[in-house]
Order: C-alpha cells, then structure tokens, then sequence
C-alpha cells in the first residue's frame, strides 16, 4: 500500500524546489478531478510506494481562490498520510499561521524549517527543540535550495504515517472563544470525526460557507450557532473571521518570542537593502526595463544566436541534411519520400529546433530571475501600474508565467479573486512573447533588422503595452468592470540560484518544446509539405501552384493591408494557430530550409525578396497579438468555462492584432514618404478611436473611482510597503 505525502506551504517558501528534489524526473502532471488547476505528484526517488504531491501554494486554508480551495479539500477529503510543512525560515511569523491551522486537522505534520542557510547566514538561531513543543510537530531544518534537510524531513512524515502518529494542535485561544468552539463542537460532534471536530469547530465560528454547505445542518443548530458567534463577537468587539486570525497571531508571536533570537535586532537585511533600489519608485521601472532589454539581448543577440547559428549553419546545414540525403540515395529512395523527409521534416522541424539555443538562454535567464527571488519583485513593481489602470496587481503573475509558455499563464488566472478580473486577466496574458514566438521574432530579426538590438526587448514591451491598454478599454465596459482584488504577496529574501534548481527548470521548459517539435510540429510540417507539393489531382507541382498555394490565396487579400499579402505569409499565420513555432517551420518548409543552412543566409534573402523591414515587423507584432495557439485556446475555454467568453477572448485578440499591425504599417508607409491613400486614412481613423476609448468614461464611475485607490499590501522582508 502506498504512503501519500502532501506538500503545503505558503508561496515562494520552497515548496516546488523541494518537490523537485524529492522526486526528480518521477513526476506526472494533470488536473484535480473536476477542475483545471494543475495537480503535481511524483514518486519519492528510490521509493515506489511513497507518493509526493505539491500542493498549491496557499497562506491559509480559509479559501478564496480555486487553488486554496483545493489544497483544502485534498486535505479534508484525501486524507493524505503525513504533511510537510514547508516554512520560510526568513519569514516564519506569516508562514506559521499556515501550520497552526494544519495542526488542526488530525493528520502527522512534518515541519520543514527551510532557508535555514540563509537564516544562519543573517547570524539569527532558531531553537528547533522549542518550535516543535510549541507547535506539536517534528521540526526538520532543510535548504531546499541546496538540497539538504529533505532527505529527511521525508523520512521523518514516512516514519509518522506508518505510526499513523496524529498531531495535536498546542495552541489554545482566549477563554471567551474557547468556550464559544466547544459549545459548537457539541452541536457537531456525532457528525464529525475526533480528529477533525477541533477544525470543523473554528471553521464554522469563521461562518466558513463552504463548511456551512457541506455539513448541511439544521436550520435550529444553524441559529443557535450563530447566536454563540455573534455572543462572541459583542464580547471582544470584533469579527469571527479576525477574531481567529488574530488569537493565531497572538500565539505565533509569543511563541516565536522563546523561539528565534535574531542577530540584527533592527531586522534590516541585506534584501531590504536591495529592495530599497529595486523597488525605488523612482529606479524600479528603469531597473526593470534594463532586466529585461539585458535578458533578450543575452538570449537573442549574442550568446542565443552564436549558438543557434551554429545548429542551422552546421547542425542542419552542413551535417543532418547531407548525410540523411546520401543515405536515402543509398537506398534508391523514391523522390517525392526524400523531399517529404529532407524538405519537410528535416525542413521544418530543423527550422524550429534551430532555436532551440535561443530558447534555452532565454529560459536560464529567467530561472536566474525567479530561482534569486527577482521575479516577485517584479510582480510587486507592476501592481503599481496594473492597479492605475483598473488591473490586479496579481495579473502580473500569469504573465510573468505567460513568458514560458501561455497555458500555465492563462492557468495561472485562477488564483485572482475576482470574476472579472480573472476573465480580463485570461484575455491579455497571450500577449505577452512565449518562448513559441521567440523563433518567430529571432528570424525577423536576423532577416530584417542583423545587428538590431532593440528589436527584440521591444515586441516584449509591445506585449505590456497590449496588456495595460486592454486593462484600461475593457475594464470600462458593463460586463468587466469592477475593483481589482487586494494584492498580498511574499517577497523572499535575495539568494543565489541553485545550480541544480536552475537546470532542472531549463530541461523542463526545453524538453517540453523538443516534445512539441517531435509531435505536433512534425505532423503539421509534414502536412504543409504535401499542401505544398502537390495540386487538387494529387499530383506533385511547384508550390505556386500547390493546394496550399490555392487556400493561401483565399485567404491573402485579407493581410494586404497589413503589408503581406502573401499566400506563404498567410499560410504561415494560419499554421501558426496549431503552434507558433510552425510559423518559422512553415516557413522553412516552403522556401527550402535545408538548402538555407548549407551557408545560413538563403531563408533571409527569401523573405527580403517577399517582405520589407516595415512589412515583416508587421507580420511579427500580427502573430504577437493575434489569437494563441490551439492548446493556450484550449486553457482559456478551460478557465472560461464559457463558449461565448472563449470566442469573445480570441475575437479581441485578433481585432487588437489586426487594428495594430495594420496603423503600424500604414502610419509607416506614411512617415517613409509613400504618399497618403484611403487605407492612410483609415488607419489615422482607428488611432482616434483607439484614443477614444482609453479616454472615454467607465461603465460605473464608482468603479473606476475605487480602482485607482491602492489597496493592495506586499510584505518585503517581514515590513509593509
């Protein structure tokens, strides 16, 4: 029989880094039965029968979001065999008002004091021995990061559930709310288990409705319920809900008081230091533009292209192609099979793995950024521009994630509160570059614009841009107006990346795009080879007069206004809605990839000879913009839980796209000289309209009253901001 093992704690304290280490690459990922959000389990290393699930990051289990409701009912209604408790060891006050309520539920809890590296390195001392006594669990110290401390902490939850060892809660409340718990737990008790009548009793004082719901009592015990609640609140002149958030913080601190001596008494670290430039308000937004320019010129530029050079010059050029093509000449290949498997497959798979050194640079700078702490920075700097223009500042998060990949990103949506903000959150996180569009805006870049470094940096910037305009137009109309949510988040403190965390995030994120190349982009590149090779007869023709050739011009007249309208560009896009990547494969595909990379430059002199610098960018910020790609749609209609909000969301992207691409092009062709025409003139329309309604008054003048007012707090190195 296997041992179940949850893994609970607040985010950024860990958890995940521990999860990794604990089961490497024994890891399956899916979705919670009757919801989307993402379910993480794998196997312990070395341990067959021992389960590991990470848990959404949660601070409490009184739930507000689908993540936390979740982690709630896994607990209550799973039953896991043991619990750890992850806690930050730089920030244990607000991680342990997890763990007084985890204590609460019956099961063995494990607390896995991690960070303790950096705690020891502050000079700080915590008394383990005390902590456990006060808390009533073992006390593990662990450095996830590093890896020490997990070995054992596992060891220590598998040896309580073979015990089947329960925690006891040690914290008491006041006298007052005590005798108001057990006059409800004896309305309850022949319902409830033993072990969790304590829970239940604090659960319902809160007027927790999803309790309320699932224990169904009778409207008299219902009634005399809250009279003794409602006696409760007269006597201590407060609320149920904070009455019991601060008797659990009463505790905390009186225990951490015996518990954790610190050395620099003022509790200014070296990461408040640093925050204080960071976050400045007046350097954070420089500070993180030039994060940002730095990280795709490293990734696009220098280092990225250096390496990408070499696998489409050598790699796919000068190495794959020929000896694939001697061999089946060897064999008497037929020809049509050695250009479907040369021109096709080599052809556009080769065209889309040539960026794979890009990507890979890309995804360790921004594992550098997240695993040093950074990244929440920046989601705490963005808050103060998302919430200016009607956004939450947690929207920031799914885009961040967005970077990676859009369907985490539009996943990601369900830890915002609020209906609205979450569906407008879903709507505009694909705008941001997904590491699928970094090929499509490196072979701009190199085609168009060789040396450029500011290309690059500025589609992410058009992406933002996309993201705060849409914030400001949509959040005025009737169905999404509303206030953003509060924004609370823990800000970790500042420590080097771990080598090991680090690389495991990159061959996660890689080896994700590699099964996407082998699968997906494989069949499509296969399919846009014969489309491309053969007419309406089944019989092998130039690509001008291909079936694909024919379907591309239907749809072309549409794009000449974008400035390119041609069957290969419009193919392209289209093929691009399978997967983003298949632009460039596409691409590849029709203008002979593998040809292009005996000396690397004929798929840029291709596209010169079809676009113009204006023209290409136009076609990247259209393919920036425009609608996702089929799996990120598949998410956003998952999270939507709505056909008619599903194609609301991919009809504004698209018309965003269009609107944007085409005033690009147009108000460009005008500024180079090229006269004023009809199309000029229509572009100049959409810019006042535009204009028009990033001005134009709310939907509810409340709303946008109280939108603007700052009511998000960010905790950073245990102070407000």
């Amino acid at each position: 029989m296997s041992i179940k093992i949850a893994l609970a704690g607040n985010p950024n304290s860990g958890k995940t880094t521990m999860f990794n280490d604990l089961t490497g690459s024994n890891q399956y990922v899916g979705n919670w039965p009757g919801v989307t959000v993402e379910k993480k389990e794998g196997k312990l290393k070395g341990h067959k029968d021992v389960i590991i699930t990470d848990l959404p990051g949660i601070y409490s289990l009184s739930p507000y979001t689908p993540e936390e409701i979740v982690s709630r009912n896994y607990l209550i209604n799973e039953k896991p065999d043991a619990i750890i408790n992850i806690v930050d060891g730089t920030n244990i006050e607000r991680n342990l008002y997890l763990t007084t309520q985890l204590t609460e539920m019956g099961i063995p809890v494990v607390i896995a004091l991690n960070m303790i590296d950096i705690v020891r390195k502050k000079g700080d001392n915590i008394d383990i021995k005390k902590l456990s006594k006060k808390f009533g669990c073992d006390v593990i110290e662990t450095s996830a990061l590093k890896g020490t401390g997990s070995k054992e902490a596992v060891s220590k939850a598998i040896a309580l559930a073979e015990q089947k060892v329960k925690t006891t809660p040690q914290h008491k409340f006041s006298s007052s709310v005590e005798d108001s718990l057990s006059k409800i737990a004896s309305y309850i008790e022949n319902s409830i288990s033993p072990q969790l009548l304590r829970w239940y009793s604090i659960k319902l004082f809160e007027r927790d409705q999803k309790v309320l719901e699932q224990l169904s009592l009778d409207e008299n015990i219902r009634t005399e319920i809250e009279n003794i609640i409602a006696e409760c609140e007269k006597q201590l002149d407060d609320d149920s809900e904070s009455i019991i958030t601060n008797e659990r913080y009463k505790y905390i601190v009186d225990a951490i008081k015996d518990c954790y001596v610190r050395k620099n008494t003022s509790r200014e670290t070296v990461s408040d230091k640093i925050d204080k430039i960071v976050t400045n308000r007046l350097l954070a937004f420089p500070i993180f533009a030039a994060v940002i320019f730095l990280v795709y010129f490293i990734s696009v530029t220098t280092v990225g292209t250096w390496a990408t050079d070499w696998v489409n010059d050598v790699l796919f050029g000068q190495i794959i192609p020929p000896a694939v093509e001697g061999f089946l000449e060897s064999v008497n290949c037929a020809g049509w099979l050695s250009s479907l498997i040369i021109d096709g497959i080599i052809g556009g798979v080769g065209a889309v793995l040539g960026f794979l050194p890009q990507m890979m640079v890309l995804f360790l700078c921004l594992s550098i950024l997240e695993d040093c702490g950074y990244m929440a920075r920046i989601a705490f700097i963005m808050d103060r521009v998302f919430r200016k223009f009607g956004l939450s500042g947690k929207s920031f998060i799914p885009i961040i994630i967005g970077t990676g990949c859009g369907v985490p990103g539009v996943m990601a949506s369900r830890t915002i509160e609020s209906e609205e903000d979450r569906k407008l959150t879903i709507m505009t996180t694909t705008f941001i570059p997904c590491s699928a569009k970094l090929p499509i805006i490196s072979l701009i870049a190199g085609a168009f614009f060789p040396g450029s470094i500011w290309v690059a940096p500025s589609v992410y910037f058009i992406g933002i841009a996309a993201i705060i305009c849409s914030g400001i137009i949509l959040k005025k109309t009737k169905a999404l107006s509303s206030s953003p949510a509060p924004f609370v988040m823990e800000l970790p403190a500042y420590h080097l990346p771990g080598i090991k965390n680090v690389a495991f995030q990159i061959w996660d994120k890689s080896k994700s795009f590699i099964k996407k190349a082998g699968t997906i982009i494989f069949l499509a590149s296969g399919l846009v080879w014969f489309l491309s090779n053969f007419n309406w007869q089944l019989q092998m023709v130039d690509a001008q007069d291909s079936i694909l050739a024919t379907l591309g011009g239907i749809v072309a007249p549409i794009f000449v206004p974008l400035g390119w309208g041609t069957w290969e560009a419009s193919v392209a896009t289209l093929t691009g809605l399978v997967a983003k990547e298949n632009v460039v494969g596409t691409f590849g595909v029709l203008y002979g990839f593998h040809e292009v990379a005996e000396d690397g430059v004929e798929i840029w002199g291709s596209l010169q000879a079809s676009f113009t610098a204006l023209s290409a960018y136009s076609l990247l910020i259209f393919n920036l913009l425009c609608a996702p790609c089929f799996a990120a749609i598949g998410a956003i209609r998952r999270e939507m839980k709505s056909a008619k909000w599903t194609f609301i969301a991919i009809g504004y992207q698209t018309i965003l796209a269009y609107a944007a691409s085409f005033c690009v092009y147009q108000l460009g062709m005008l500024f180079m000289g090229n006269g004023f025409n009809v199309f000029t003139a229509i572009a100049i329309l959409v810019v006042i309209g535009f204009i028009y309604l990033l001005l134009r008054r709310p939907y509810n003048k409340d709303a946008k009253n109280s939108s603007t007012k700052k009511v998000g707090k960010a905790m950073l190195g245990g102070a407000k901001l």
